[in-house]
């Protein structure tokens, strides 16, 4: 109970430092993703002093997956980059609480590496994750689906920051995509979070096309710029499922969560610069629904896969 008291005083000091600082939202996500030391008590366990805010009051699930890939990515040959991670959400995190990062080398053999990671706080498991690394340019089959033809440019595009600012003081999701959130999103169908989309529901389609980039410079690792987009696309992973239920995250009574997100790297990213997420849902049952998105560089290659299935219920009519 000290302990804990001891990490809530220390969080709430952070977030007073927070608040002074003159650091952009990109600048503070990366500085949450280093972690910290590893611990006095435990090799291979790195303690996070820090979560970032998220409208739900819980521990943003994109942050903790990208935490952990970080936290295995520590452990690894440095001429290994990640290039697949499967991620399980076991509870609700606490943001007001410390997160410790467990990492289990798994193996190392000759060009792969792999490693779970265990996050923990007071209560136990939050999320447990298998990380997998690769030497670079290994020998092999190549080819990809080609981007879809006569997309929108992005700067053609609405930003998310402008759309949501006049409902910052009514929404605090509209506030945090306005004011915080380090990505700058680009609809090319109507954002999901300003009203549910009739058309998708009618049609019994969840397509979902998007820009997305994060604002602002920054000199990281490919690691990093890999971990990003991991916390990137977990912001609008679910919004195929709601296109095509009729739903928006402000449906009175709706309950959602993250269950598992798994992604795959392919080749080399730049958070900083434009990427397109071109997104379906194949299938929802029980309360929970699947989604998927495959995420290309401006100039037309495919960088990344992923697929993530959520929990989704609302209360019923009766």
């Amino acid at each position: 109970r000290v302990a804990c008291n001891t990490c809530m005083a220390a969080w709430h000091a952070r977030r007073q430092n927070m608040a002074s600082d003159t650091k952009t939202p990109l600048q503070r996500i990366v500085d949450v993703l280093k972690l910290g030391e590893p611990s006095q008590y435990r090799d291979h366990t790195y303690i996070n002093g820090e979560s970032m805010y998220f409208p739900t009051g819980r521990v943003y699930g994109g942050q903790v997956i990208s935490q952990s890939l970080i936290a295995a990515s520590k452990t690894v040959p440095e001429d290994r980059l990640p290039h697949s991670i499967h991620g399980y959400f076991i509870a609700p995190g606490d943001i007001h609480q410390d997160l410790l990062f467990d990492v289990e080398n798994l193996r190392d053999g000759h060009s792969f590496s792999a490693r779970r990671v265990n996050v923990t706080q007071s209560q136990g498991s939050i999320l447990t994750a298998i990380a997998s690394f690769q030497t670079k340019d290994q020998p092999g089959v190549e080819y990809f689906d080609p981007m879809p033809a006569d997309v929108p440019d992005p700067e053609s595009l609405p930003s998310s920051v402008d759309l949501m600012k006049p409902y910052a003081d009514q929404s605090d999701y509209a506030k945090y995509y306005a004011t915080t959130s380090p990505f700058d999103i680009r609809y090319i169908s109507s954002p999901i979070v300003l009203g549910p989309d009739e058309e998708s529901h009618r049609l019994d389609t969840g397509k979902q096309m998007l820009w997305m980039r994060a604002m602002g410079e920054i000199e990281v690792s490919q690691t990093f710029h890999r971990a990003l987009l991991a916390l990137g696309c977990d912001q609008v992973m679910l919004e195929p499922i709601l296109r095509r239920a009729g739903l928006t995250l402000l449906t009175p009574g709706i309950s959602f969560a993250s269950i598992d997100h798994s992604m795959w790297w392919y080749r080399d990213i730049d958070v900083t610069k434009w990427h397109l997420y071109v997104q379906d849902t194949p299938t929802a049952a029980h309360g929970r629904g699947l989604s998927s998105a495959k995420v290309y560089s401006q100039e037309g290659d495919l960088v990344a896969c992923m697929v993530q299935e959520a929990m989704i219920r609302v209360p019923q009519t009766d």
